[in-house]
C-alpha cells in the first residue's frame, strides 16, 4: 500500500506529541518516578496555617492563613527569581489572610494582598502592588493536603543500608542511594546533638522522618548542620555563604515532623533544608536561619532570625496527586505500598497531570478521544485530594512505556519517508 509523505510526516509527528508527554514540566524525574512536590507551599519560603510573627526578613515569599506581625522593618521576597513570582498565586510574594501589623513591611519583588490591616501598619511594594482582598490561597485544603503528605512521608521505612549514628553528642545520618535517601529518627535522640551530619549522594532526594510530639533544638544547644562533599571529601558546615556541593544536597533536603506539635529552631544554629511540620507551633528563635523553607501550623521568632530563600527542588514519593477541576468523578485511587528498597521506584507511576494526553492511533494521528482522568494516589483515607490550591504533580507516568513507543513510531515514520522517496526516484 502506497504511503503518502503527508502521512508519514504525520506519524513522525505523533512521536513528538508523546515525547512531549515524556519531558517532565518542571523538576527531573527518572524514568517510571512519579514527581511531586509539596504544592503551593513549594512556592513559599513561609507557608503558615494560622499566625505568622516574627522579624527581621523573609527572603523568599511568605504566605499566612492568620494574622501577621512583621516588626522592625520586614522585607520580602528579596532573592525571588522573575519565574518565581510568576508562578505564585497572582504574583503575589505575600499573602496575609487576616490582619497585618508592622510599621515597616516592605515586598521586594511581586505582589502583596492582606484581609485587613491593623492602625497605623506600613506596608509597601517595591515592584508590583499592595491590595486588600480575599486570600487567592485556600489554606485549609492545602494543610490538609500537606498533612497527608506528611503522614505518608513518614510512613516510607528507612533506606535499606541507611544509618543514623550517635557519637556522643554528634549525630550522623549516612545514606548510599543515588535517588532517595529516608531516615527516622525520634526526637528525643536528634535534639540531643550539638552537631548534625550528613552524609549522601549529591542530587538524591533525603527526607528526615522525625517522630515524637516536641523537637527542641536549643535543648542541647545544636549549633551546625554539616554536610558531607564529596568534592572536598569533607563535611562542609552548612550557612548562607557555603554548602556542600553548591547548595545541591541542601536544596533536596526535607526534615518531615508529622506529629510534632512544637519545633524550636536553636538561634545559634543555621538549619540546613525545608521544614515540614504541619502541625507544630515553628519558633525561630532569636537568631541563625533557617536556610529553607518553613511551612508549619504557626511561626515566631524574634532578634535577628530569619528564613533563608533556598525552596525544597526533590522529587517525593507517595504524596497527594490532586483530582483537577472538571475530572469525572470515577477516577480511580491507587493505593501507595511504600517498599523497604533504596529506591522510591516502588512507588506506583500513574499519569496525574490532568492534561488531555495524545495518543497516537493506528493512522499515527492523536486520537481525539484521549482520557483527561487524573488518578488519585492516596497513601491513606484521609489523603484524598479536596479542594482549593493542588500539591504539584510535575512529572509523567509511565515514562518508559511512552517513550519506547515514542521510539517505534519515529522510526515507522522515518521508514515510510524513505520507502516513499526511493519509489518516488525509481519512477522518475
Amino acid at each position: 500500500m502506497r504511503i503518502s509523505t503527508s502521512a508519514a510526516a504525520l506519524a513522525v509527528g505523533g512521536s513528538f506529541v508523546l515525547a512531549g508527554l515524556v519531558a517532565p514540566a518542571a523538576q527531573a524525574a527518572d524514568p517510571g518516578q512519579e514527581c511531586r512536590s509539596l504544592g503551593v507551599a513549594n512556592l513559599y519560603g513561609e507557608f503558615i496555617e494560622g499566625d505568622d510573627h516574627h522579624v527581621p526578613d523573609a527572603e523568599g515569599a511568605v504566605a499566612v492563613g492568620g494574622d501577621a506581625y512583621f516588626g522592625g522593618g520586614f522585607s520580602v521576597g528579596q532573592e525571588l527569581t522573575a519565574a518565581e513570582v510568576d508562578a505564585l498565586p497572582g504574583k503575589n510574594a505575600l499573602v496575609v489572610a487576616g490582619a497585618i501589623n508592622g510599621a515597616n513591611t516592605q515586598v521586594m519583588k511581586g505582589n502583596g494582598v492582606y484581609g485587613s490591616k491593623a492602625d497605623g501598619a506600613v506596608i509597601q511594594a517595591h515592584a508590583g502592588t499592595i491590595a486588600q482582598g480575599a486570600s487567592p490561597i485556600d489554606f485549609k485544603a492545602e494543610f490538609a493536603k500537606l498533612r497527608a503528605a506528611s503522614t505518608s512521608l513518614a510512613a516510607v521505612p528507612q533506606t535499606a543500608g541507611a544509618t543514623v549514628q550517635a557519637d556522643g553528642t554528634k549525630l550522623t545520618f549516612t545514606g548510599g542511594d543515588a535517588k532517595y535517601n529516608s531516615f527516622t529518627v525520634d526526637a528525643a535522640k536528634l535534639q540531643g546533638a550539638k552537631d548534625v551530619f550528613l552524609k549522601v549522594p549529591a542530587g538524591s532526594v533525603t527526607v528526615v522522618n522525625v517522630t515524637g510530639g516536641l523537637y527542641d533544638m536549643a535543648a542541647a544547644g545544636t549549633t551546625g548542620f554539616n554536610i558531607w562533599d564529596a568534592s572536598k571529601e569533607s563535611f562542609v558546615l552548612d550557612d548562607k555563604l557555603q554548602s556542600a556541593a553548591g547548595g545541591a544536597i541542601r536544596a533536596k533536603l526535607l526534615w518531615n515532623f508529622p506529629t510534632a506539635t512544637k519545633v524550636v529552631k536553636n538561634s545559634a544554629a543555621a538549619w540546613a533544608g525545608t521544614v515540614l511540620a504541619p502541625n507544630a507551633a515553628f519558633d525561630l528563635g532569636s537568631g541563625g536561619p533557617v536556610n529553607g523553607s518553613v511551612i508549619a501550623a504557626s511561626l515566631t521568632g524574634k532578634g535577628g532570625a530569619e528564613t533563608h530563600h533556598y525552596p525544597f527542588t526533590g522529587c517525593l514519593p507517595g504524596t497527594v496527586v490532586p483530582t483537577p477541576t472538571g475530572t469525572p468523578t470515577s477516577t480511580p485511587t491507587v493505593p501507595v505500598t511504600p517498599s523497604s528498597s533504596t529506591s522510591p521506584s516502588g512507588t506506583p507511576s500513574v499519569p496525574a497531570t490532568g492534561k488531555p494526553s495524545a495518543s497516537a492511533s493506528t493512522s499515527g494521528s492523536p486520537s481525539p478521544s484521549a482520557s483527561t482522568a487524573a488518578p488519585v494516589v492516596s497513601a491513606s483515607p484521609s489523603a484524598s485530594a479536596n479542594g482549593g490550591g493542588n500539591l504539584a504533580h510535575t512529572g509523567s507516568g509511565p515514562v518508559v512505556p511512552l517513550a519506547i513507543g515514542g521510539a517505534v513510531i519515529a522510526a515507522a515514520g522515518g521508514a515510510m519517508v524513505v520507502a516513499s522517496r526511493r519509489r518516488a526516484a525509481k519512477k522518475a
